[in-house]
């Protein structure tokens, strides 16, 4: 929010949003033709949060929105990012979706002080699969869908080439850290009592909890191969980002 702060490349220029604070969407959007829209997760009331800002961007002529939004958000009418989704597919600007799966930088935050500290990846999952996708690959699609023609009123479904078990993942950063790290199974109780122990907020970790029952449910191992062809190149594998991120753990 503050742009004196902002970490951007030579040339650009920041300009304040706050989603609370509706006297810097005018001078945010202006001579904006196009944007990538990320919801904060602590606005869950879209409608008063984000709907006025999509508003005065359409008005200000933003013609294309890229949104940040959730593997099967299509099917969940739960989720506040299918009602930015309907939102958009209801009242413009032209949209894309970008739907990625599991963050594979989830690894980093919040889970890794266990890898650091414990050598092991501590979550209620089961032993179901999860279609992992590395963020950077979500950043080059976004770049891709905003920066070529065609992708309006395309939504994409962005996964790795394959669907992992926890156990599989935690065999990977052993090979990568040179080290053995173990998958610990946590009951939804030590796992809420670890995070909040740690000081993540009480929505944070009901959130994560619910996720985590659909992996261990089997309803996060769909994998799609719309990000390999949208970027003309496989997406990043587990092990590749293990390699990667190997200095955080």
């Amino acid at each position: 929010r503050d742009p004196s702060t902002a970490d951007l490349p030579a040339g650009a220029d920041p300009v304040r949003l706050d989603f609370e604070d509706p006297t810097t969407f005018g001078p945010a959007f202006d001579g904006v033709a196009s944007t990538f829209l990320m919801r904060p997760p602590q606005i869950a009331d879209v409608k008063a949060g984000i709907l006025p800002a999509l508003a005065i961007a359409r008005d200000a002529g933003v013609h294309h929105v890229a949104f940040l939004s959730l593997q099967g958000a299509e099917r969940n009418r739960v989720v506040p990012h299918r009602r930015i989704e309907d939102a958009l597919m209801r009242d413009g600007p032209a949209w894309t979706m970008l739907r990625p799966g599991f963050f594979l930088q989830n690894l980093i935050a919040p889970h890794g002080p266990d890898i650091a500290e414990r050598d092991e990846i501590f979550l209620p999952a089961g032993q179901g699969r999860t279609a992992f996708v590395d963020a950077r690959d979500v950043a080059d699609a976004a770049v891709r869908v905003l920066t070529e023609p065609g992708h309006e009123g395309t939504a994409y479904e962005l996964t790795g080439r394959d669907a992992w078990t926890y156990e599989e993942v935690a065999t990977e950063l052993s090979t990568a850290l040179g080290r053995p790290i173990r998958y610990v199974d946590a009951s939804p109780w030590s796992f809420w009592r670890r995070l909040r122990g740690r000081g993540h907020p009480r929505a944070q970790v009901l959130v994560m909890l619910a996720l985590y029952t659909s992996c261990r449910l089997g309803l996060a191992a769909h994998v799609a191969d719309d990000l390999e062809r949208l970027l003309q190149r496989p997406p990043r594998s587990v092990a590749a980002f293990a390699r990667d991120a190997a200095d955080h753990w």
